[in-house]
C-alpha cells in the first residue's frame, strides 16, 4: 500500500469516527422537557414515573406565587393550559421570575402530585421595549443615555 493511500485511509477513518461520535451524542445532550400535560400522561401510563427526575416547561399561573419570608423558598402553580401542578422550590428565584412567565423546572413529581423543583429557570422576553409614554413624565425617568462617558 502506498503512503498516500495509507494517509487517505487514516484520514477517512478519523473523520468517520469523529462524525459518528458527534451524531451519537446529540441524543444524550439534547435538552428536552415535558409539558405538564405530557407529564400527566406519562404518570397515568406508568405510575412508577413518580419520583423520577424530569424537566418540565410551563407557564406560571398568575397570582399563585407565595414566597417564604426568608427568601429561600417559594411555591407556585404551573400549567400548559391542560394540566396544573403545584411546585415547591428551595433556592433563590431568578430576577425574571414573575407571574405569567414561562419557566423550566427540573425535579421530581412526588406521590402527592406536587412537583419538587431543584432547578428553576425563568425564560426572559426575547425583546425589550421602551417605557410607555405615561412614565416619561415621572420624576427620575431618564430618556436613553449614552453608554460612553462624555469628556
Amino acid at each position: 500500500m502506498k503512503a498516500r493511500n495509507k494517509f487517505l485511509f487514516g484520514g477517512v477513518l478519523v473523520l468517520g469516527t469523529a462524525g459518528y461520535l458527534m451524531a451519537s451524542s446529540i441524543d444524550e445532550t439534547a435538552t428536552y422537557y415535558l409539558t405538564p400535560g405530557e407529564l400527566a400522561s406519562k404518570v397515568s401510563e406508568n405510575p412508577r414515573f413518580v419520583n423520577t427526575g424530569v424537566k418540565v416547561g410551563a407557564r406560571v399561573v398568575s397570582g399563585t406565587i407565595v414566597r417564604d419570608p426568608s427568601g429561600r423558598s417559594l411555591t407556585f402553580k404551573m400549567t400548559d393550559g391542560t394540566k396544573v401542578y403545584d411546585v415547591q422550590y428551595r433556592g433563590i428565584a431568578p430576577d425574571t421570575f414573575t407571574d405569567g412567565v414561562d419557566v423550566v423546572v427540573e425535579g421530581r413529581l412526588d406521590a402527592n402530585g406536587t412537583f419538587q423543583a431543584t432547578t428553576l429557570l425563568a425564560k426572559c422576553a426575547s425583546r425589550y421595549e421602551n417605557a410607555p409614554e405615561k412614565y416619561k413624565d415621572t420624576p427620575g425617568y431618564k430618556q436613553g443615555t449614552s453608554a460612553t462617558p462624555r469628556a
